[in-house]
C-alpha cells in the first residue's frame, strides 16, 4: 500500500500488529502511562485517521510518535514531575 486512499483496501491484521506492538512496548517501558492515555490521544487519532485514509507510512509515524509521547511521559514521571 502506498498511502492512496483507495487504491488498495486497508490491511486490518498488519494495522492491528503494529498498534499491538505500540502498546506492548508502553506496557513494558511506561505502563503508569497506560492507566492516564491523555498524552496518547493525539496520537490515536492520527493513527486513525492514516488508518482511514490508508496510508501506511502515517499510520506507521503515528505508532511511532505515540511510543515516544509515552517514553517522554514516563521520563517525566521519573523525574518526579507528574503523578502517574
Amino acid at each position: 500500500m502506498s498511502g492512496t486512499a483507495g487504491a488498495e483496501p486497508w490491511n486490518v491484521e498488519w494495522a492491528a500488529k503494529h498498534a499491538a506492538a505500540a502498546l506492548r512496548y508502553l506496557g513494558r517501558n511506561a505502563p503508569e502511562v497506560l492507566e492516564n492515555t491523555s498524552v496518547l490521544e493525539p496520537h490515536e487519532e492520527a493513527a486513525h485517521q492514516a488508518a482511514m485514509h490508508g496510508d501506511e507510512v502515517a499510520y506507521l509515524e503515528a505508532l511511532r510518535a505515540y511510543c515516544s509521547a509515552g517514553r517522554d511521559e514516563r521520563y517525566e514521571y521519573d523525574r518526579g514531575r507528574r503523578e502517574p
